[in-house]
């Protein structure tokens, strides 16, 4: 288990058009449930990327709620702990709109199937 094994990937709807501030907070949100599932699932990998990898993230972009949910239900399919964010929506959505994604953490090359063609935030 080298550096660098493990990160995390946060999954950010661009079709939107939230704020900066909404699209970080919404990240926080995905990233904390994402990791909590993840350590629930594997406290061993958990622990690999919080102390070890660096709690490497990557914030990446989709354009489409359906893209997010296929995203979301392969990634599941697959193991990997995830966590689809749903605004409460408080200030600038629809109550139940579907804003972010956090996928694990877990090992980079798994959640790397998934996520290799999405381009950066």
């Amino acid at each position: 288990m080298g550096m660098g094994n493990f990160k995390q990937v946060i999954v950010i709807r661009t079709d939107l058009n939230m704020k900066v501030g909404k699209k970080c907070a919404q990240a926080c949100h995905a990233s904390l449930a994402a990791a909590e599932i993840s350590r629930s699932k594997s406290v061993e990998t958990y622990r690999h990327w919080k102390n070890q990898s660096g709690q490497r993230k990557i914030v990446v972009k989709i354009d489409s709620e359906e893209a997010i949910r296929k995203l979301f239900h392969d990634v599941m399919d697959a193991g990997i702990a995830a966590y689809l964010v749903q605004d409460a929506g408080l200030t600038q959505l629809e109550p139940g709109t579907v804003t972010a994604l956090g996928i694990g953490p877990d090992r980079s090359e798994k959640i790397d199937k998934f996520c290799a063609n999405l381009k950066l935030l």
